[in-house]
């Protein structure tokens, strides 16, 4: 008995001194266009329990802009440019502006199973990780964003290049 609670303590420790190091997915790698780049890469299910990839990244060094790609599976829709992405947080709004047709791939995919949104406006007006809901008409009601997202959302404004 004494040995399982030694180890049941053991356990319990490592998990509250590490929580993060499950969650970490924010990468460094080059674009397609060989620009240095940072990303967080989430795969995500809405309320109606589909997929959905969440990319968000930013291009160059710290102060350029943040992008959120949200990604379905191609052939089971397709994306009307331009479109407003509603986020949701409590009883706090916001309306991120579609920039998918300033992207030259993605404008000529004629897939249309992705969609680019200026994620700069939320970021700066959060001051906290707080979940999230977002909502794109016609496509999903309500995509949850979990705390720990929203965390490596924010750390891609400042993060450096290395």
């Amino acid at each position: 008995m004494r040995r399982l609670f030694c180890c049941l303590l053991a356990a319990l420790g490592l998990l509250l001194l590490t929580p993060g190091m499950a969650w970490a997915q924010v990468h460094q790698h080059e674009s397609e266009a060989g620009v240095a780049m940072v990303r967080s890469l989430e795969s995500l299910r809405d309320l109606d329990y589909d997929s959905w990839q969440a990319v968000a990244y930013r291009e160059g060094p710290p102060g350029q802009p943040v992008v959120l790609r949200v990604v379905g599976y191609p052939g089971k829709l397709r994306l009307d440019h331009p479109v407003t992405l509603q986020v949701l947080a409590g009883r706090r709004e916001w309306q991120l502006d579609d920039v998918t047709l300033a992207n030259p791939v993605l404008a000529t995919d004629g897939r249309d199973a992705a969609a680019e949104f200026a994620l700069d406006p939320l970021l700066n007006d959060l001051s906290n990780n707080r979940p999230l809901r977002l909502a794109l008409p016609g496509v999903f009601t309500e995509l949850p964003i979990p705390p720990y997202v929203v965390g490596e959302w924010r750390s891609l404004q400042e993060l450096p290049l290395s």
